[in-house]
């Protein structure tokens, strides 16, 4: 890949070059990265032979390809910084700030158009992710397609129209809260039942990862998956049932909106 430089050090921008490194997409001697804290400079110098320093203005005329890693909240300062720089390098910019619409990014950046959105979720650190990507109307495709290779390094990756990013937000982006909260629940329903908690964490991490791995590996839908597991007047349907009675299906489907309901409105800020 070209060089690629990211703005702000922190752990999705560290996922995104541990994987691309390990995928062979970046080499360490083509990536520089702009991050405050001598600290965090100096691991990721050290852990990864890449170039560090803190110029966000400087980092943007050296670059290519740009990756936007920074707090929502920091953001708007940032594309101030480096308005300029950009406007007259012109490189790829690739945004990883939730909430952001690519026109405020057009915006903020004065009229850049080689825009790409991504929306990765957290398991992204452990290289097992799921990414949402879309560009902007005047992006030429090949962006987007280098955008996704690289996204492809920490996980799955969907392109999805901007429109529905809140809804990614909704459901991937904050979807993993959702399964500790249930990995939680089957936890403490051993307990409840006897079981030692170290022993009912093992069985409900291995439960959730073995049942996305088979509905993966399979490609069957839950329905059918389902009713693999449930035998008539068994176990499962009586658990199933329970579940049920207390509005499991539509508590999800609510924090699904409701995330989604947040993500607008931040989004509108």
């Amino acid at each position: 890949m070209e060089r690629l430089g990211f703005i702000g050090g922190g752990r999705m921008a560290e996922a995104i070059l541990r994987g691309g490194l390990a995928a062979g997409l970046l080499q360490a001697s083509s990536v520089l990265i702009s991050t405050p804290g001598k600290e965090r400079q100096s691991y990721l110098r050290l852990t990864y032979g890449v170039e560090v320093f803190f110029d966000n203005p400087r980092l943007v005329k050296e670059c290519e390809v740009v990756i936007l890693a920074v707090k929502p909240q920091v953001l708007p300062e940032v594309l101030r910084e480096i308005q300029e720089a950009a406007c007259e390098a012109r490189p790829l910019f690739i945004s990883v700030v939730a909430g952001f619409p690519l026109a405020r990014l057009k915006e903020g950046l004065g009229g850049v158009e080689r825009l790409v959105r991504v929306m990765p979720n957290t398991p992204a650190l452990v290289l097992s992710g799921v990414s949402a990507l879309c560009k902007a109307p005047e992006t030429p495709e090949e962006d987007l397609a280098q955008a996704e290779a690289l996204f492809s390094a920490l996980g799955e990756v969907v392109r999805v129209p901007e429109g529905l990013f809140d809804a990614v937000t909704g459901l991937s982006g904050s979807g993993p809260a959702y399964v500790f909260a249930f990995i939680e629940a089957l936890v403490d329903g051993g307990v409840r039942e006897g079981l030692p908690r170290e022993v009912a964490e093992k069985l409900a991490v291995g439960t959730v990862l073995g049942a996305a791995r088979l509905m993966r590996e399979t490609a069957k839908n839950p329905y059918e998956l389902k009713a693999m597991v449930t035998s008539p007047g068994g176990t499962t349907i009586a658990g199933l049932k329970a579940l049920a009675d207390r509005g499991f299906h539509g508590a999800v489907m609510e924090a699904v909106a409701a995330a989604t309901l947040r993500a607008k409105e931040l989004a509108g800020g």
